[in-house]
């Protein structure tokens, strides 16, 4: 198995099995152990990574760099525009210099209908895997650190679980849809029972909802969709309160912002943790917006895993440069 993962593209969990990505977490598993144990692991050494970040990042650059690093090998950063991007270069151009210099590309380019596109060009004209760090529609490498986390908190079994997945009312700027969308396309595929609650102007894309349903009815589990906030609490094990933009609704970002504080009541507090089962946790991919978001009181409490969540992010990105470089 993990011979044919050498130079697999990883832009979305979709083109994966369950199988493939059983055999990631368990290595994942494996390298967050030897990491705890002191435990070199060189599985990547004197491979080099190239990371080009068309958007900020904290925990994503992080992780991916330092997972590099202790797999022996060596990550580096570039920004657009300090690249010949920003004069013009195209994807075509940029994908086939840098596989002939280097052993993987992760890219991370969130603007809505051209970050998609643009992995997928790099994907066609690469000879070395090329690793999604989060586009437009997708974030698999955060969905992955997610259900590592539900396995360690639930004992290994996830197959019944409830989640939620709820959109929050946060500022500022208008997010992306690919942490939502990513969750209703993976966790079904695991028998895990999601609901998906948001807004009416806060529709994910149709046809990811769809697939996500699909998913859903080829595992046995359910895919719900609701407009009442606390549907996504009631009787959970878990939850994932997040914001996201109205993209789908608008792409004006003023007619987008106002939108956003129109739900200013779309924030988790104790009163909806309550909601869950005893056991319930919550999480989120981080940064999350405190006050609008979330409490602190919650994001702060006993029931929140987000320090453990954004540890395995460096696990899981481990694994898949491991199986994939």
């Amino acid at each position: 198995m993990e011979a044919k993962l050498k130079g697999r593209h990883f832009i979305t969990t979709q083109d994966w099995t369950l199988e493939e990505l059983e055999t990631l977490f368990a290595l994942a598993a494996d390298l967050k152990t030897a990491r705890a144990e002191g435990r070199a692991t060189p599985l990547l050494s004197g491979k080099t990574l190239y990371m080009i970040f068309f958007d900020a990042s904290t925990r994503t650059r992080s992780s991916f760099e330092t997972g590099m690093t202790q797999l022996g090998g060596h990550g580096i950063y570039l920004s657009p525009d300090k690249m010949q991007i920003s004069h013009g270069e195209n994807a075509h151009d940029t994908a086939k210099v840098l596989s002939r210099y280097g052993d993987g590309i992760a890219i991370r380019h969130c603007a809505f209908n051209e970050g998609n596109a643009y992995l997928r060009e790099v994907a066609e004209n690469t000879d070395v895997p090329l690793l999604n760090m989060q586009c437009d529609f997708y974030h698999p490498c955060q969905i992955l650190a997610d259900y590592l986390t539900l396995k360690e908190k639930f004992g290994g079994k996830t197959r019944g679980l409830k989640l939620g997945v709820a959109w929050t009312s946060a500022p500022n700027y208008v997010r992306p849809l690919s942490v939502p969308q990513s969750l209703i396309l993976m966790m079904p595929r695991f028998g895990i029972d999601v609901t998906l609650a948001y807004p009416p102007e806060f529709k994910l894309m149709p046809e990811i909802e769809e697939q996500a349903k699909a998913n859903a009815k080829a595992a046995g589990a359910r895919f719900e969709i609701s407009h009442r906030f606390e549907d996504a609490f009631d009787g959970a094990d878990a939850v994932i309160p997040k914001s996201w933009g109205p993209l789908v609704t608008t792409r004006d970002v003023p007619e987008g912002l106002g939108l956003i504080e129109k739900y200013p009541d779309w924030r988790c507090e104790a009163k909806h943790m309550a909601l869950g089962k005893d056991r319930m946790i919550y999480m989120h991919p981080l940064p999350a917006d405190r006050g609008r978001e979330v409490t602190d009181e919650v994001i702060d409490g006993p029931q929140s895993v987000v320090y453990d969540q954004a540890e395995n992010r460096l696990h899981v990105q481990k694994a898949l440069m491991a199986l994939t470089m």
